[in-house]
């Protein structure tokens, strides 16, 4: 992945986790270990998830919630 998508990538799955946090639907969130991860707290428990996962774990959230 180039480093503009990966940017792009990382721009919208924080988007996500901030609507996701401000509406109590997540517990955290923030850039994971490595470049490629982020890191989101659900159930109080943090998951360390690819950015591509992330994207789709949040998305899922917000659209079930």
């Amino acid at each position: 992945m180039s480093t503009a998508t990966d940017a792009t990538l990382r721009g919208e799955v924080q988007h996500l986790a901030e609507y996701a946090f401000h509406h109590h639907l997540i517990s955290g969130y923030g850039d994971g270990e490595y470049s490629n991860e982020y890191q989101i707290v659900y159930q109080g428990k943090p998951r360390h998830l690819s950015l591509e996962q992330a994207r789709s774990f949040l998305s899922d959230l917000i659209e079930c919630a």
